[in-house]
């Protein structure tokens, strides 16, 4: 199971360079660049001329907010430039989100999606292999490319897509045409082995085709007590906002909290965020977010989600000393 830094509320400009270097210098085998706070792909630009061997994965960068034709060319020029250490996370967002923050409209986010990955690999072949560019779907048509506004071809081929997926038609999809699914944060070993994984299996993978299972797991730990208070207080108030979300409703359901999720989502509308936290039990912050001092941290994860997850991101929603970073490999060495 490899390790991934995971800036929970987005890679920024100014950090890029230094969570870069850190990951890498750590022995973390990734860096992830979520669309929350700042744009994706711009620091992942950064990260890339600081390191030389750790991947660099938007998760996610919000497809639907986006035309195929401008995310194949900012994915194409970040993979061939770092020598195939990109990887290309999409998710499609939600319906007030797309219509209400990005202007845009929202209808059949299954079918855009396939349809989407669809056109993203089209584009590439024109730019790979010569092929000619001549795509048209139902909500994207791709048919003109000249030489002019052809990009080189990338010696490390095409980015692998993952793909954020809940629900069930959605992870049908992604097994069908992605590369990996990336489950959202709010997920337990619970959630994942009851949901996720059989949805997974039913959708018939081929055996001879790689396919990734990761996730941004929240992650609680620190140097002192203080930290670990600060951290676990900074989590439990993630776990409120992710869990008065609507679409994830479902999650709470396994564990009878529907009914906690729904007044959740109530006070978030008041935006009575003390009291959204105030809501989230002892219970509720064991089972979606990990818990262990830094040497041990690691082998947590480990013991939690060996066999469920091929690929992690350590996901912090608070400021963190980067020696806890250096601490929790240490500790995975002893842990495998």
């Amino acid at each position: 199971m490899k390790l991934d830094l995971y800036p929970g509320l987005g890679l920024r400009l100014e950090e890029a360079a230094e969570l870069a270097r850190l990951a890498e210098s750590t022995g973390l085998e990734g860096l992830w660049s979520l669309e929350a706070q700042t744009e994706p792909f711009m620091p992942l630009a950064i990260a890339l001329e600081a390191t030389n061997r750790i991947d660099l994965r938007t998760a996610i960068a919000v497809a639907l907010a986006r035309n195929p034709m401008i995310v194949a060319h900012t994915a194409h020029e970040l993979n061939r430039v770092s020598g195939g250490r990109f990887q290309l996370g999409l998710g499609p967002q939600v319906k007030p989100h797309i219509e209400r923050r990005y202007g845009l409209e929202w209808s059949q986010p299954v079918a855009r999606m396939s349809e989407y990955i669809d056109a993203l690999h089209a584009i590439w072949r024109s730019w790979n292999t010569g092929e000619r560019l001549d795509f048209e779907g139902q909500f994207f048509r791709h048919t003109l490319m000249t030489p002019m506004f052809s990009p080189p071809p990338s010696a490390s081929g095409t980015p692998p897509v993952l793909l954020a997926a809940v629900g069930p038609r959605m992870v049908a999809m992604a097994v069908e045409k992605a590369d990996g699914i990336i489950a959202h944060p709010l997920s337990s070993r619970l959630t994942l082995t009851s949901g996720l994984l059989p949805a997974v299996a039913a959708a018939g993978r081929a055996a001879d085709r790689p396919f990734e299972i990761s996730c941004p797991v929240l992650v609680i730990t620190g140097g002192s007590d203080a930290a670990m208070h600060t951290a676990r207080e900074a989590t439990r108030k993630q776990i409120a906002f992710y869990a008065s979300t609507p679409a994830y409703r479902s999650v709470l359901e396994q564990y009878d909290e529907g009914d906690r999720a729904d007044r959740l989502r109530l006070l978030s509308r008041e935006r009575r965020w003390d009291d959204m936290t105030d809501l989230v039990t002892d219970e509720l912050m064991t089972e979606f977010a990990v818990e262990a001092a830094p040497s041990a941290l690691a082998g947590a994860l480990m013991e939690r989600f060996r066999g469920v997850l091929d690929r992690v991101g350590l996901y912090a929603p608070y400021e963190a000393d980067p020696e806890v970073w250096s601490e929790v490999m240490g500790g995975r060495g002893r842990a495998l």
